[in-house]
């Protein structure tokens, strides 16, 4: 993996184009998680019509959100596939009413490639790949979406991934791969511009392989692209200090303090006010003592 000097820092200063709205990253920013599923680990269910979902984002959008996550499948540990067609069915009629409502972008949370073509054809204007485009056609398909994307990190599959993960070097293995997978997407046309990356909190980790990708998250940033992370409501919270998942939003808030002064750029979230405010005062302080 190189080292931050090696390679030439992210451009942040230019808005990324999703689909026609911008999605800034020249300060720290706040993505809302919405999950239009049944079995999603914090909010499964509770926005699952699409007036729900509407009312949801509208609102999220209010509380400082730069850009809305949509997913139609659960990539929690133990989560079971969706079929493609279930999952269209899902977020298409959900990016259809919100992309004339928000001024916000929408983000695609997806690993299908019939539902990335699907959901930008609505109005996605960005594709969030838990598997980092791996899966058969999607690499392609992301090229030919022509919006930006989010590689992440994730040893293993969602049903198996916590079994028993293992490192040797958690930071350098988690850049190594985002590094290669930076590569694959170049060799199918895609903007290095326009690719964020994620090293996967929780996805095919334990609690101290969590912790080390913290302490070291500024390492990621030597690969040039801005750093997604996700961190929001995780079980990591749960293991260290055994509160369930409506009793996280401290810890939630605390992690992602700690994750942008540590180089991420966009924090995933289900709680978007308490974490817009907090990113506020981060980014105050330092443009200060800068």
């Amino acid at each position: 993996m190189p080292t931050p000097s090696a390679v030439p820092p992210a451009n942040t200063e230019r808005p990324l184009d999703c689909n026609g709205k911008p999605l800034d990253l020249s300060r720290p920013q706040v993505m809302g998680v919405l999950n239009v599923t049944p079995d999603s680990f914090s909010d499964g269910g509770d926005f699952f019509s699409v007036e729900q979902a509407l009312a949801r984002a509208l609102t999220m959008q209010a509380e400082g959100a730069a850009i809305i996550d949509i997913g139609g499948e659960s990539t929690r540990p133990g989560a079971q596939p969706v079929p493609v067609e279930e999952e269209i069915r899902r977020v298409v009629p959900v990016i259809e009413a919100l992309r004339a409502r928000l001024r916000v972008p929408l983000s695609i949370d997806t690993q299908k490639p019939e539902v990335m073509r699907a959901a930008v054809a609505a109005g996605a204007g960005l594709i969030n790949d838990v598997n980092a485009l791996r899966a058969p056609g999607a690499l392609q398909a992301a090229a030919d979406c022509s919006v930006p994307v989010c590689l992440m990190h994730m040893q293993g599959e969602p049903r198996s991934m916590q079994a028993a993960p293992h490192y040797e070097d958690a930071v350098g293995e988690v850049g190594a791969f985002l590094q290669e997978r930076l590569a694959a997407c170049a060799e199918v046309g895609i903007d290095p511009q326009c690719i964020l990356l994620d090293p996967g909190f929780g996805f095919g980790k334990s609690v101290q392989h969590n912790l080390q990708l913290l302490a070291g998250l500024h390492r990621l940033t030597g690969l040039g692209r801005p750093l997604l992370v996700g961190l929001s409501r995780k079980s990591m919270i749960g293991k260290m200090l055994g509160l369930d998942v409506a009793q996280r939003l401290p810890a939630s808030i605390a992690l992602a303090v700690l994750a942008v002064e540590r180089g991420a750029t966009l924090v995933r979230v289900h709680d978007v006010a308490a974490t817009w405010q907090a990113l506020q005062v981060t980014h105050a302080l330092r443009a200060a003592t800068a």
